[in-house]
């Protein structure tokens, strides 16, 4: 009897062993781009995210993408380019990353190398991971109203996405929506002068799918290939 509780009580120790090395699980390393912008990573599900909107101004090949702070230029661009809210304030820049239109987003080097672009398909897994599509734009947000307008709807951020309200850039030059409402690009286009995008909003907790004119100015993140 004796020897059958020793095995017993072994059998339970290396089973609470396991356990705990799989909570403590090591987080995903940084990634940094192309310019030496470090960027903390998250792992969710079976994919591993970029837990900061993207700020490169190159592409990883290293050539340049272009800054485009007029309006009028912006409008007419049918090629990639980049700008900051409101033209030219860096702050923002450090906070929220950089506003792309979908010619960047489509050129298959704007991501650091060994990542990519995400999908709508891979904005779907992301949800259907995260299992209750009511909830799940919820823990994607930042929590608090720091940078989210109040009431920041069902924020609880727990997978460590930490999703900011960057604002957008509309297609004819102006700039809207920051500290309510945030969009990122993903790789599906809908003709040849749309392109996908998952969406976050300040009043619901919900991911908000769609497709827009390639021209609009929005939000990056990458996902590891």
């Amino acid at each position: 009897m004796k020897f059958s509780k020793y095995i017993l009580i072994i059998v339970t120790l290396v089973s609470l062993s396991i356990s705990c090395t799989k909570k403590e699980e090591k987080p995903p390393d940084p990634v940094t781009d192309i310019e030496g912008n470090t960027y903390k990573t998250v792992r969710i599900g079976l994919q591993i995210w970029m837990a900061e909107n993207l700020k490169t101004t190159k592409f990883n090949d290293g050539t340049s993408i272009a800054p485009i702070a007029d309006s009028i230029a912006w409008r007419n661009l049918a090629t990639p380019g980049y700008c900051m809210y409101n033209k030219n304030d860096t702050a923002y820049k450090r906070t929220y990353g950089l506003l792309y239109n979908a010619y960047t987003a489509d050129s298959g080097k704007v991501c650091p190398t060994g990542w990519h672009l995400p999908g709508i398909e891979e904005w779907q897994q992301l949800s259907d991971f995260l299992a209750d599509s009511i909830y799940t734009g919820g823990k994607l947000k930042e929590t608090g109203t720091t940078h989210w307008m109040t009431p920041n709807k069902g924020a609880t951020n727990t997978t460590g996405f930490s999703a900011l309200p960057a604002g957008i850039r509309y297609f004819e030059g102006s700039f809207t929506a920051i500290s309510y409402y945030t969009a990122f690009w993903s790789a599906s286009a809908s003709g040849n002068e749309e392109e996908g995008y998952s969406s976050l909003y300040y009043g619901d907790a919900k991911v908000n799918m769609g497709h827009v004119s390639k021209k609009h100015g929005f939000s990056i993140r990458c996902v590891k290939d």
